[in-house]
Order: C-alpha cells, then structure tokens, then sequence
C-alpha cells in the first residue's frame, strides 16, 4: 500500500504518512521474526545433539509455535487499527461535511458501536443518527449560509449601474483597466 492509495481512501497527508510508518516498522519486525523462525528451524536439523534430546526439540518446537502465533497476533492487531484508521478518518471526514463545528463534541453525542466503513468507503448505520443530532442539536453545526432574496426596488440592479456608452469597467483585468484609461483620460471609473 502506497501514499496515493492511503490518500484515495481519504486519509490526510499525515495520516498516511503514519500509517506507512507502522507498516514499515511491522515489516520489520515479521523478517526479524521470520529470521528467527529460519535460525530456530535450521538449528534443529543440523544441530546433532539437538536432534537426540527430545526435550530441547519439543521446547524448540514450543518456540516455534510461540513465534508464529505472536507474529499471528501483531499482523491482526495492525489490520484491525489500519481498519479503525479508515473509519475514524471517515466520520471525522463525513462530519465536517456536515458543518460540525467541533468533530469532537459531536462524535461525543453519536453511538459508533454500530457505525461500519463499506468497501466503497461509505459509512453504514450513519446517516440517521446525524440527521438525528443535527434536529435536536443544530447549535453544534454551522448554519448553512442561504442567500438573502431582496424584494423591491434595488438602485445598483437597474440597468447594470454601467451608463450606456461607458465600458464596464468591473469586469476588467488590471491590464485592461490600465488600456482603458489610457486610451480614455477623461472617463470615470465606475
């Protein structure tokens, strides 16, 4: 898994950055175990004594197993944080959306027991409880801003506020204001 592919999953610059971290430092230790593994294995079929003794082998063996079930053990614990990863950054994502004013104090309010990240990165068992808190809660999320409608007469919306015959300079570039005045000393900017 790469950077890109992290990203792709909404995960932020930094939270990809150390994820990557703790996959590193877990490759690691998997080859240092599996070394460990190869150097136990090949001292129990060279090793002549070794071979003899059945208690050694046997507590071989034991170690053996103890290695592949700790590395067992590592491998899932990193799958099931790396799962809780994408979903925390999933609802942290899905919340400021929403216009949460604090992601914190909202995620307080919700009962995440229930709350499953797709396989199309989609929450599962989200939707209604937010609808939910943002009736009875609003205060917790931006208002969304709605454009005022102002009924009557509006003096600026007349005719363009652009005398006929002028260009209108508000929709020109600096350079094309600049061109303007200079081919027309006397106009008035407007």
């Amino acid at each position: 898994m790469n950077k890109e592919e992290l990203q792709a999953l909404g995960l932020t610059d930094e939270q990809a950055e150390k994820v990557l971290a703790e996959i590193t430092v877990l490759q690691k230790t998997l080859k240092e175990r599996d070394k460990q593994l190869e150097s136990l294995k090949k001292a129990s079929g060279d090793n002549a004594e070794l071979q003899k003794s059945r208690i050694e082998r046997d507590s071989l063996r034991s170690q053996i197993q103890t290695l592949q079930q700790q590395n067992a053990e590592q491998q899932k614990a990193h799958k099931a944080e790396l799962q809780q990863l994408k979903l925390d950054n999933a609802i942290d994502n899905t919340l400021t959306a929403a216009g949460a004013r604090n992601n914190k104090a909202v995620r307080a309010l919700l009962d995440l027991t229930n709350v499953q990240l797709g396989e199309d990165g989609r929450l599962a068992g989200w939707q209604e409880q937010l609808e939910a808190l943002q009736k009875s809660d609003g205060y917790l999320f931006a208002a969304q801003q709605q454009q005022a409608t102002f009924r009557g007469f509006q003096p600026a919306a007349g005719s363009g506020g652009v005398p006929q015959g002028q260009a209108d300079t508000r929709k020109m570039s600096y350079d094309e204001l600049c061109a303007y005045v200079q081919q027309n000393p006397g106009a008035e900017l407007k």
